[in-house]
């Protein structure tokens, strides 16, 4: 006996008027083509964030369309046309971008580590495919790949002096010094930055929203040539709310130290950041000023025209939360860091469509930051807008990015691991199609041996699309292995079949047991919980008219932002199966509660499996090993399992993932945020990238439970 929800394509019995509903509702795909202006639909916000949908062909985003998204989130839609992939809403309430490269590292890292990387799984809704890297990855995402670098950027290397013959000893008057202020002596009110410095170098300004707890200084002297001069130098920690004052130092124009006092955070401590500040624990446990005692102070010290004078004085002015009332009041002499960015003209530099990051970020008067290891191949040219900073290991790195990435409006901190051998390659690729082939495949049984073949048939297919169906006989009654081709069809097969009385006989189904399979359950529950699953459902049973009922229904569908529809590879016909985004696991929730319902009497449940993955899998080669077949892992890396080796991929990957995360946690709201997994090249054969994308204040509150 079938169960009553089997078998047929419904539809609801009584259909509404549909009101102010977009005139096609299509696949993620096409969305953008159909012209919908999801900004205007969205909710006004006073935060950047991404839409839920990714507009790619094939899942998968080129390194060109990433650079539209970097160029975008720096510029704004005002200068450079928007990402044809995605959408960054409220760009201009953007303060960072930071990407993470893993060098050596691809999809297929990712998905055969899938549960260590739980922290960046639940840290970053977005993934994507990236193309196999060319042999500049860098250069490609950045959008230097059709420049000759030495010739537009002026590479002047970091910690060596330029030769007598070099155009950079010569002539001095391209330093941007030079051009902003000339070669003579200039006055003190020359060198005070304007309000609007001030708001593109990220000084705390009254009024902003990131200000609001912020002391006023209420210092509203008239600033002349004669002003005295104060040098302001702080230290900071890494607290869990970010970085917080340590120390406070002010020296007169004099040479006279005013101020010295060791500070105690609000907050608990993560990192001393001793190697930069040379404060320990110990140094600081019998410490009792706290802030609120140092603001009082300095407040009182400063007479109403001081001038300030400091290197990275805008994050010193947020460490000691304090603003200035009178914004012309506040000035920071060094004219390096304010003025050496002199910007080109934004409009001169996008005349050329390819238009760098670089170029970009200079034509705004800011500076991007390269954090790499010395030994890596791949890096960026050093140039007055790029500052690279190389290091001995990767630990080094990730002790200078906690430190400089607060500094610089956009940071690109490149890891480095080693790429796996062509033979583990193969090896693993192999393990993979033959581990996804287990998962999907359900052995259910006993049946009677008069059971009805056809209908049983028509029951297991009633879950989702398989890939092949047969009769075990090996057994003293009959059993039935299926193979589908999603996983969302045999867990849902599971869950829905296994201990159900059928022809009165009790039957199992149930996955083949493996090596492969053994944390199967423990797979698909962290699948499920993937950020990028929720809001999404799997339905089966569905028919060609399916979207058109959905859109006769827009009340009942809320928060639904497209429907997926798979197409057969070979005929190009609509599969019976699709996937629907939602906004929220909520309306997800909803929906599947009446599509499930007697009057639509679909199949289905949350889905497990991101569209990307779905077609990375497609590409894996082909696999003829029957499910059930015991696979050993290559020797080599079974005995680096054995010993527990710090460096091997497995390791590798659970603790940076949740180093990375760690400091993705410190990073300011409103971060935009990109780990970047390459993907590898070689003779041998080549593996895809994979991409996770974020922006911090967005994902918190979208992902409560984050690594901490």
């Amino acid at each position: 006996m079938e169960p009553e929800r089997e078998g047929t394509e419904g539809h609801p019995r009584k259909v509404r008027k549909r009101r102010q509903a977009p005139n096609k509702l299509v696949g993620a795909a096409e969305a953008m083509k159909a012209g919908w202006d999801l900004e205007e639909s969205q909710p006004e916000a006073k935060k950047a964030h991404l839409s839920t949908i990714l507009f790619t062909d094939n899942c998968e985003v080129t390194h060109d369309q990433l650079c539209e998204l970097l160029k975008y989130a720096v510029l704004g839609k005002s200068n450079v046309p928007k990402p044809s992939w995605c959408q960054l809403f409220h760009q201009n309430h953007l303060n960072n971008v930071v990407v993470f490269v893993l060098q050596g590292m691809s999809q297929l890292h990712f998905y055969r580590f899938y549960l260590e990387f739980g922290c960046l799984r639940k840290a970053f809704r977005h993934k994507f495919r990236l193309p196999p890297p060319s042999s500049d990855f860098l250069a490609d995402i950045v959008g230097l790949q059709m420049k000759q670098t030495a010739g537009d950027l002026p590479k002047t290397m970091e910690g060596s002096l330029p030769s007598p013959n070099s155009k950079a000893a010569i002539n001095l008057q391209n330093d941007p010094i030079i051009q902003k202020f000339g070669s003579k002596k200039v006055s003190l009110t020359r060198c005070l930055l304007t309000k609007e410095e001030m708001r593109t170098f990220h000084f705390p300004l009254q009024g902003f929203p990131d200000c609001e707890n912020f002391v006023l200084t209420k210092h509203n002297g008239s600033i002349t040539d004669n002003s005295p001069l104060f040098g302001l130098d702080c230290e900071m920690c890494l607290t869990s709310k970010g970085r917080e004052l340590t120390r406070i130092s002010l020296v007169s124009e004099g040479g006279c130290c005013v101020m010295d006092k060791l500070v105690k955070p609000e907050n608990k401590i993560l990192d001393h950041l001793s190697s930069f500040s040379g404060i320990t624990k110990n140094i600081l446990n019998p410490v009792t000023t706290k802030l609120k005692d140092v603001q009082r102070q300095l407040k009182a010290l400063l007479p109403p025209d001081a001038v300030l004078v400091g290197h990275s004085l805008d994050l010193d002015l947020r460490a000691l939360k304090i603003a200035e009332l009178n914004l012309e009041a506040l000035a920071n002499c060094q004219e390096l860091q304010a003025a050496s960015q002199e910007p080109r003209n934004t409009a001169e530099v996008l005349q050329h469509p390819n238009t760098s990051i670089l170029e970009c970020l200079d034509s705004m008067g800011q500076k991007l930051l390269f954090l790499t290891r010395e030994t890596d191949a791949g890096e960026l040219p050093s140039s007055r807008n790029c500052q690279t900073i190389k290091c001995l290991s990767n630990k080094e790195v990730l002790e200078q990015a906690r430190v400089e990435i607060p500094l610089f409006p956009f940071s690109i901190v490149q890891f480095s691991f080693k790429a796996f051998s062509s033979i583990l390659t193969e090896e693993m690729n192999k393990r993979m199609r033959i581990k996804w082939t287990e998962i999907t495949t359900v052995y259910a049984g006993p049946f009677s041996k008069n059971c009805n073949l056809r209908a049983l048939k028509r029951l297991f297919k009633s879950f989702g699309p398989v890939q092949s169906m047969t009769f075990v006989l090996e057994t003293h009654q009959p059993h039935l292995c299926i193979q589908y081709e999603v996983l969302e069809a045999a867990q849902l097969a599971i869950e829905s079949l296994d201990g159900i009385l059928l022809d009165g006989t009790r039957i199992k189904v149930q996955r083949p047991v493996t090596e492969l399979t053994l944390d199967c359950d423990t797979l698909v529950h962290e699948l499920q919980g993937d950020s990028e699953n929720q809001g999404t459902l799997y339905l089966s049973g569905v028919s060609e008219t399916f979207k058109e009922q959905l859109l006769q229904e827009p009340r009942l569908f809320l928060g639904l932002e497209a429907v997926i529809l798979p197409k057969d590879l070979k005929n190009g016909k609509q599969k019976k199966y699709c996937f629907l985004k939602f906004k929220s696991f909520g309306s997800a929730q909803r929906a599947l509660n009446i599509l499930t319902g007697k009057d639509w009497k679909l199949k289905g449940r949350h889905a497990l499996t991101p569209r990307h993955l779905h077609a990375w899998l497609r590409g894996l080669p082909p696999e003829s090993s029957p499910p059930g077949l015991r696979v050993v892992p290559p020797r080599l890396e079974q005995e680096a399992l054995q010993t527990l080796k710090v460096d091997h991929p497995k390791i590798a990957a659970w603790r940076w993932g949740q180093k990375i995360v760690k400091l993705y946690n410190t990073l300011c709201p409103g971060t935009l945020c990109l780990i970047l997994l390459p993907g590898t090249k070689s003779t041998h054969g080549s593996l895809s990238g994979l991409g996770l994308m974020g922006i911090k204040e967005e994902e918190e509150s979208t992902n409560p439970g984050l690594c901490s």
